[in-house]
């Protein structure tokens, strides 16, 4: 079956940098402090950071890609601001209490997702767009392939991956194509693994490949980015300082759900009957939102169609 469709997926080779300068305008408010790059990527955020940072400021930077790491310990040889470490945002109070300032951290910036790099190498997996070994590993260096869980995965899990990462409604029918097709030869091609997905979609919509969002699911599911992003939330307080920002960029609605309920829940605080004339440290409120969610602008997304779903959240740590 030949799938004639666009996507997200298609001609963009150079990786771009979406919200920069709103994310940095949003994380830096004290030059001099220590700020976490969760989410290094190739470095586009944490260089103009680091342009805004005094001699004294500093940047912990962190990625599961040993691909970003080495990229970035090039770029960034000189500067000794700048402090990378292979590894998950999910880790985020132990780098920080190594490094020593756990309480003390200016601010916290994620750029959540698959990065332009990754979706653009073929040989990495994520793409439906590109021929290459069905990987989907951000850390290749350990874990479980996206190939090597599909062909040991019961049709139920797969089905309630695909249902739940990816809120695909033909996620059963999917799954049982997946396991028919797995019995004849297996499955170890991300163009093989697309074609099987669209030949089991009965709904194709135009403009939208039917594999995406079963694609984003196995990622999201092989890469724990959903339960790193949870685990991260649950840790940011106690690392920020006071009147240090918490800055989230997003690209679907499974992770901005998820940061506008922890901003929201904390901003509200303990529930209290209301009109109350309670202070805000007694209703146990240790973070705030910071004005409203930040879209990128419609030049940067005719720029760069990557950017047209990403959506940007700020807190503020008050106590």
């Amino acid at each position: 079956m030949v799938v004639a469709v666009t996507s997200l997926e298609e001609a963009v080779t150079e990786h771009s940098t979406v919200l920069l300068h709103e994310a940095i305008d949003a994380l830096v408010v004290d030059p001099d402090g220590l700020y976490v790059d969760g989410t290094f990527g190739r470095g586009g955020h944490t260089a103009e950071l680091l342009s805004r940072l005094s001699v004294k400021g500093s940047v912990i930077a962190i990625d599961k890609d040993l691909d970003a790491i080495a990229s970035g310990s090039a770029r960034f040889a000189d500067d000794d601001r700048l402090s990378l470490v292979h590894g998950t945002f999910a880790d985020l109070t132990s780098i920080v209490e190594q490094a020593g300032m756990q309480g003390n951290v200016s601010g916290v910036l994620l750029d959540l997702g698959v990065s332009s790099p990754q979706l653009d190498q073929a040989d990495r997996g994520f793409s439906f767009m590109r021929d290459g070994p069905l990987d989907m590993r951000m850390d290749t260096s350990k874990g479980q392939s996206a190939a090597e869980w599909i062909a040991s995965a019961d049709e139920q899990e797969i089905a309630k991956v695909i249902k739940e990462f990816g809120e695909e409604r033909f996620a059963r029918r999917m799954a049982a194509a997946i396991v028919r097709e797995r019995t004849e030869s297996p499955i170890e091609r991300t163009v093989q693994l697309a074609k099987i997905l669209a030949e089991a979609h009965p709904a194709w919509e135009r403009g939208k490949h039917p594999a995406t969002k079963a694609f984003q699911a196995i990622r999201i599911f092989i890469n724990r980015e959903l339960a790193d992003l949870e685990e991260l939330l649950e840790q940011v307080i106690d690392s920020l300082a006071i009147g240090g920002h918490l800055v989230v960029i997003s690209f679907h609605s499974l992770e901005d759900r998820r940061v506008k309920r922890f901003i929201r829940d904390q901003h509200r605080g303990i529930k209290l009957p209301k009109n109350l004339p309670i202070p805000d440290v007694d209703r146990g409120v240790r973070l705030i939102k910071v004005g409203k969610a930040i879209k990128p602008s419609a030049i940067e997304v005719e720029n760069n169609v990557r950017a047209r779903s990403a959506v940007m959240r700020i807190a503020e740590r008050v106590a």
